[in-house]
């Protein structure tokens, strides 16, 4: 492929899946939003777009622009594996958000009749709203060649972790004896670790 070609891949590929994503959110919000139970807990730490983007507009425009140039990724099969990650994260996401309904908060948050979703995509992450974020910023900066992309990841996957340590602490206190059989069974963001260390486990033991 020549480099028009991975550059207008590349803009087709990103702006046909973040736009989905957002639609999905929107229509999400509006049909839910008279149908979403009471809050009954709310951890302090709200939505972490806001400060994730923050953070990674002033990384990516403290360092000069000449340096990103040594992390551009040049190979066609790079930006071929990132559209084909973005568009499976994506899927993932949007499928997560229409799992989980009315249940869905931008904080981690406890309802009135609060449900734990253990099937469908909650059976292969824990968090699958969150690998599929993820999924679609590391497909992104692989379609979009690397460069200043890079520092988005990094900063999301700090702020992402930070959540999910308050979210897990909502859930076991919610629910003390379903948790942790799930949290056992399940992996937190990446679909089939747990089966990658049981198979360690065996094999060292």
């Amino acid at each position: 492929m020549t480099a028009h070609q991975l550059t207008l891949l590349a803009v087709i590929g990103i702006a046909a899946c973040w736009g989905a994503l957002a639609l999905a959110w929107l229509l999400g919000a509006i049909f839910y939003e008279s149908r979403a139970p009471a809050e009954r807990k709310r951890s302090w730490l709200g939505n972490a777009v806001w400060p994730g983007l923050a953070i990674t507009f002033a990384v990516t425009f403290a360092v000069p622009r000449a340096d990103w140039n040594s992390v551009v990724l040049h190979p066609a099969w790079a930006r071929i594996l990132g559209l084909a990650i973005l568009v499976a994260a994506t899927a993932l996401a949007i499928g997560a958000r229409l799992a989980l309904g009315a249940m869905w908060s931008a904080a981690p948050t406890v309802l009135e009749e609060h449900k734990l979703r253990t099937s469908g995509p909650y059976s292969v992450t824990r968090h699958p709203i969150y690998t599929g974020l993820l999924g679609m910023l590391a497909g992104t900066t692989l379609l979009a060649g690397g460069g200043r992309w890079i520092v988005a990841f990094p900063v999301f996957l700090v702020l992402v972790e930070i959540k999910l340590h308050i979210e897990e602490r909502l859930m076991l206190a919610e629910f003390p004896d379903d948790y942790p059989r799930y949290r056992k069974r399940v992996p937190q963001l990446v679909p089939g670790l747990h089966l990658f260390r049981n198979s360690i486990n065996r094999t060292l033991s």
